[in-house]
């Protein structure tokens, strides 16, 4: 009976010991070690498709992140700018092509970054969550949000290439969607000119009673400032079948809604009814195409009509 005990015990050790230091190794390897592309020499945005790598942070360089860029001839300072935020393949230069024809028509430069991770099909919070926590729940500071390298990447842009634009639009579908709306709320003093989030497979939702990313139980919020912003929410009349891409089927994801579109209709509609009972400004928006699922080319075809000029 004593041997069986030893036995038992140094089998639990072990099992702690090797959770321990895999967590570790974790750890270090997602938030210590640098990673990412060599950062490029600084140059002006060429014409046509272009892109650069800088430092994702502005006062760390443990991590850099890629810039996918397309600038008509046409193009000019004070012309708009509009971030695209690909969806959760990371896939910033397919997102960069489906604007390039919109891009030309309506004289736009357009930014994809590129948040790229080997393990994304493991993680979601280094993106689409914003890395306001960490994989292991702990908080990132704001300048390590996900959030904030939008914003360093717009400051860069505008330095390197003596552009004196004050603002910018946003676009994001699927995973990009739940970055774009994310953000307004999260980050209201950010200097989006109109938000686009296009079927978010899952939302925030304005309520104390669940923790981030379902809810704002233990994250700071000013949701008054965040719905002075402009915020589309565009969904895809189609987008009604879960078996598209990557959905999210926790009991909390589900609570919003069967499939995406519905889930985007109770997002706005909670939103509504949270600004309306506190009296508040509320300028969102929703808009529903017709004839279109989960497609980022056609939603970013309908996306267009809301980029001011």
């Amino acid at each position: 009976m004593d041997r069986t005990l030893r036995l038992l015990k140094k089998v639990i050790i072990f099992i702690f010991s090797t959770f321990i230091l895999l967590t570790v190794l974790g750890y270090i390897y997602l938030y210590v070690l640098p990673k990412g592309p060599e950062i490029t020499t600084s140059s002006k945005i060429k014409i046509g498709i272009d892109s650069f790598v800088i430092n994702a942070y502005k006062d760390s360089d443990r991590k850099s992140i890629k810039v996918w860029t397309y600038k008509p001839e046409s193009w000019k300072d004070q012309d708009n700018i509009v971030f695209v935020m690909h969806g959760g393949g990371r896939n910033a230069d397919d997102y960069l092509q489906a604007w390039i024809e919109l891009a030309d028509i309506n004289n736009l430069l357009i930014v994809a970054p590129e948040f790229e991770n080997k393990f994304s099909k493991y993680t979601t919070n280094d993106y689409q969550e914003g890395n306001v926590f960490t994989f292991f729940g702990t908080k990132n500071p704001k300048s390590e949000w996900a959030f904030t390298v939008v914003e360093n990447i717009f400051d860069y842009i505008k330095k390197v290439n003596s552009i004196t634009n004050q603002q910018y639009d946003i676009f994001g579908h699927s995973a990009g969607g739940q970055f774009v709306h994310r953000m307004v709320m999260l980050m209201p003093e950010s200097r989006i000119k109109t938000a686009i989030a296009a079927n978010s497979g899952f939302y925030t939702f304005p309520n104390k009673i669940h923790e981030y990313p379902y809810g704002f139980q233990n994250v700071e919020i000013n949701l008054a400032k965040s719905y002075r912003k402009k915020l589309v929410v565009l969904l895809g009349e189609l987008d009604n079948n879960p078996n598209l891409g990557t959905f999210r089927t926790t009991d909390l994801a589900m609570e919003q809604g069967a499939h995406r579109l519905k889930r985007g209709t109770t997002f706005f509609e909670a939103n509504k009814e949270w600004g309306s009972k506190n009296n508040w400004t509320f300028n969102w928006k929703i808009d529903t195409i017709k004839n279109v699922g989960h497609d980022y080319k056609k939603m970013s075809k309908n996306a267009i009509k809301w980029v001011e000029n």
